[in-house]
């Protein structure tokens, strides 16, 4: 099981607390240092059923900066996925990735019948 986290991000230690709590074992990423490559968010997303959006981190700084809201419609699904590509800021987290299951954001409620 694959925890894809920001360290300072608070939604990402309460998930990192609850996987602890629960005896989960997983393998943490600083999605910093290892941004999601192209062919890893294809992949996810594939699995996910969830929107590309969804796989927005909408409330950053930096998809504001870059008024995403705005260019995201006009983009292409390729074009969408190596702009996520390129900064892990960009990427709503936790992502937690175990085989087909692909969780984004934390909310224990959804997490727990997942993997309960």
């Amino acid at each position: 099981m694959l925890f894809i986290c920001y360290p300072k991000c608070s939604t990402c230690q309460k998930a990192k607390k609850w996987l602890d709590a629960q005896k989960i074992e997983y393998t943490e990423r600083n999605i910093v240092d290892v941004n999601p490559t192209c062919g890893e968010l294809k992949e996810w997303y594939s699995k996910s059923g969830f929107p590309l959006k969804k796989f927005f981190n909408t409330s950053g700084l930096l998809y504001k900066e870059m008024k995403l809201k705005d260019k995201l419609p006009a983009m292409s699904e390729e074009e969408q996925l190596q702009l996520l590509a390129t900064n892990g800021m960009l990427v709503k987290r936790p992502l937690l990735i175990d085989g087909d299951t692909v969780l984004i954001g934390f909310k224990e409620a959804e997490w727990s019948e997942k993997l309960g």
